[in-house]
């Protein structure tokens, strides 16, 4: 009797945690090995949900507290299946001006979630490319950082919009 007790507070557990997170379409995350190197480019594959509903798209990231800077720079493309490709320079806070990091969790690894795109319509089908290229560059320096400290994955994120509360 013990057990079946068990296992329906898990399966229960298990229920409450995944059902929370309705909007989630597409959330994948890869590992950086130690540092992010300037020319690693984080690639992910992904098939359009549908080509009639807008989608609010993320780029995901944890870090630790051997990150060095106060805000990122991220270069996104976004590449069609039909071969158009759409690139973007993006700018992001990461830290307080007390240099305590933003994002969410409780120990040194905080996890960030930074608006991409929003309202998008993937009018054409087929397989979509996004690829996340740190370009973070020190304060007078030409050259960029050619191994950023500090971030241990890269996620990317399709969700629902959120419909507003009446």
């Amino acid at each position: 009797m013990p057990n079946k007790f068990l296992m329906l507070i898990a399966v229960m557990a298990f229920l409450g945690v995944t059902s929370c997170d309705s909007n989630r379409v597409y959330d994948t995350y890869k590992s950086v090995p130690n540092t992010w190197h300037k020319d690693s480019v984080v690639q992910f594959k992904f098939q359009a949900p549908d080509s009639i509903n807008p989608y609010n798209l993320f780029v995901n990231l944890r870090n630790n507290n051997d990150y060095p800077f106060n805000n990122l720079y991220l270069i996104v493309e976004m590449d069609f299946p039909n071969g158009k490709v759409i690139k973007d320079t993006l700018q992001y806070r990461m830290a307080k001006p007390n240099g305590e990091l933003l994002g969410t969790g409780f120990t040194d690894v905080k996890e960030s979630k930074l608006w991409y795109k929003e309202g998008v319509v993937f009018s054409e089908s087929g397989d979509y490319q996004i690829k996340i290229q740190q370009a973070m560059r020190e304060n007078g320096k030409v050259n960029g950082v050619i191994n950023l400290e500090g971030i241990t994955e890269v996620g990317f994120r399709i969700e629902h919009p959120i419909e507003p509360k009446n």
